[in-house]
């Protein structure tokens, strides 16, 4: 009978030779398995962590703040320093999870053009920053695992044609066809780059400083093993893997989602959980709904994928005031498996993502729901579409600003569609992700814009300690109004059962200006109705029509107040959430 180290190795060996099939390695599988479970320090079986198959690593009370390491800054201090006493004092008893964005050295793309992932940028502080941050949250990390900087040394290396690197990254010839390949860019795909080896044309999905690795050599496969057990060390358990979806490339292909891609994140999901066994892996594919949910595989994947296509269908649901789209495409969803869950956000330090929307909304309704979010002031990022014109590929705009008013214009009930929002999004299936700009209430940054001329720019505001403390303590400021919102739906979110990622959910049949869905908890003691008014017109339910058990007592856990039997209809006005639950806080 095998030995569990030598089942491991069997089943890396399997992953090894199903990416690799099709390429001629110097090594064998065998060698190459071996040298990948030393890379994770995995050298015998005392070493192997056995994770228990479909089991939950995550709760209710699993919540993750989405921020930059420099989101708020105060003079004399690292930010990271001050990240952390934000979190102290605002967060600890709401947020137990936080994603740190890229917090490495980088040359472009506010830090998603690494230069080198073995260290923190100096600007933010050191890696003792990053591991008392871990003493106090659960800490998610970027693995940038598609492309690097073109400034790394990894590619001076390339360039010198020596040193590690020089055979890292992915070329190809002008003549090539890739006239199939997906791309979230208008650029060029190849650049020119003069080498100690002559003229190369490297590709780059994103930008020509972002710089795409070759996984046909598995030198970069070692070298991310050795990057994530690094972090590991350090006391990072959760991976976000960055724009996964295009790591692997073969010409006369799309060159995304190819099968290699789907058996990599196999293989770095079996290193990563017998190291660690309650580590979690996140994909971030911003990708059309189908093709998402490929990446949960057969529970054996992602244990975590972005619910991308929640974003543009809760925005477009509360600026229409229908929820026609939004219901359909919730009750379409399959309920993630024990083991995985779906991570939820509407707000992020990119833009609102279009593509996961294709297929969900229309052009009509695509083309009125870019031009109400440019009414309220904002951006537009462009795509290559088939047809080799452009595609709008991602909506900019703080979320605050984007929910300001409906196709209609601005209006009074922003802050009450901004809460309606998240409480939506914090009452759903999954774990909820918050940036940090949508818990302060910051709206949009167009001198930003103007100063770096991007338009992701726009929802990327730095504060002011200081002036942010300022805006917090003053009851009368948005922000403060906001943040005590916020952490009134999280406190009470945390402690029900029902809200549990994996718990059941239901999609309510409410009419189009009523979004609904039922949670159950995994004990099936509590229920939970979520019930909110999406319009900006009062709206009234009948109690009848979510069929309330008569023998429970039922209570609103958003108000405390109780809902009597005898009440046969409940008023909602416009933006108004409730949480109609059979067991209130007190009793947990």
């Amino acid at each position: 009978m095998l030995s569990i180290f030598e089942q491991l190795q069997e089943r890396v060996n399997h992953h090894l030779q199903v990416i690799y099939a099709d390429v001629e390695l110097q090594d064998s599988f065998e060698q190459l398995a071996q040298q990948l479970m030393l890379t994770m320090h995995i050298e015998h079986s005392d070493k192997v962590q056995v994770p228990l198959r479909h089991y939950n690593n995550w709760d209710q009370s699993d919540i993750m703040l989405i921020t930059y390491g420099d989101s708020i800054e105060q003079s004399e201090e690292n930010p990271l320093k001050t990240l952390h006493h934000f979190l102290r004092e605002y967060c600890l008893d709401t947020i137990n999870s936080v994603h740190i964005l890229p917090f490495f050295p980088y040359s472009s793309d506010d830090g998603f053009s690494v230069i080198d992932y073995s260290s923190v940028n100096e600007s933010l502080g050191n890696w003792d920053d990053i591991s008392v941050l871990c003493s106090d949250f659960r800490l998610m990390s970027d693995v940038v695992i598609n492309h690097c900087s073109a400034r790394s040394a990894w590619f001076n290396n390339f360039i010198k044609g020596e040193g590690p690197g020089s055979d890292f990254f992915f070329t190809a010839s002008p003549e090539d066809d890739t006239s199939q390949v997906v791309r979230p860019r208008t650029s060029d795909l190849l650049r020119l780059t003069e080498t100690a080896n002559g003229e190369k044309y490297v590709w780059c999905t994103f930008s020509h400083d972002q710089v795409d690795f070759d996984f046909r050599n598995p030198k970069v496969l070692i070298a991310f093993v050795s990057i994530i057990r690094q972090y590991l060390d350090i006391g990072i358990r959760l991976f976000r893997l960055d724009a996964v979806a295009f790591l692997w490339k073969k010409l006369g292909t799309s060159c995304i989602n190819l099968e290699q891609t789907h058996e990599a994140i196999r293989l770095l999901r079996t290193l990563i959980e017998h190291a660690v066994a309650d580590a979690v892996i996140i994909t971030e594919t911003n990708i059309p709904n189908r093709q998402n949910l490929t990446y949960f595989g057969n529970a054996n994947e992602a244990h975590g994928i972005y619910n991308f296509s929640l974003p543009p269908l809760l925005v477009n649901t509360l600026v229409t005031g229908s929820c026609r789209h939004l219901k359909a495409w919730l009750g379409s969803m399959p309920p993630a498996q024990n083991g995985t869950f779906f991570f939820n956000f509407i707000a992020s330090h990119d833009g609102i993502g279009l593509r996961p929307a294709e297929g969900l909304l229309n052009d009509d309704e695509l083309s009125s729901l870019v031009n109400t979010m440019q009414n309220f002031g904002g951006r537009i990022s462009w795509r290559k579409a088939e047809n080799g014109g452009q595609k709008a590929y991602e909506i900019n705009i703080a979320l605050y600003d984007a929910l300001q008013g409906t196709i209609k214009g601005p209006d009074k009930w922003g802050l009450e569609r901004f809460i309606c929002a998240h409480a939506i999004m914090f009452g759903l299936e999954g774990i909820p992700g918050l940036y940090i700009h949508s818990l302060l209430g910051t709206t949009n940054d167009y001198e930003k814009v103007k100063n770096t001329s991007q338009n992701r720019s726009i929802n990327r505001h730095k504060w002011d300690y200081n002036k942010l403390k300022e805006a917090l303590d003053s009851p009368v400021e948005q922000h403060s109004k906001v943040l005590k919102r916020m952490s009134h739906l999280l406190s009470v979110r945390k402690i029900q059962p029902a809200f549990h990622p994996n718990a059941t959910q239901f999609t309510l049949q409410l009419g189009d200006q009523i979004f609904g869905f039922w949670r159950q908890s995994l004990d099936r003691r509590q229920s939970i109705f979520c019930i909110n008014n999406i319009s900006d017109q009062e709206q009234v339910i009948r109690l009848s029509d979510i069929n309330l058990i008569g023998t429970d007592n039922w209570v609103d856990l958003l108000t405390e107040k109780t809902i009597c039997h005898e009440d046969l209809e409940l008023v909602l006005t416009p933006y108004r959430a409730v949480w109609i639950s059979n067991i209130s806080p007190q009793q947990h």
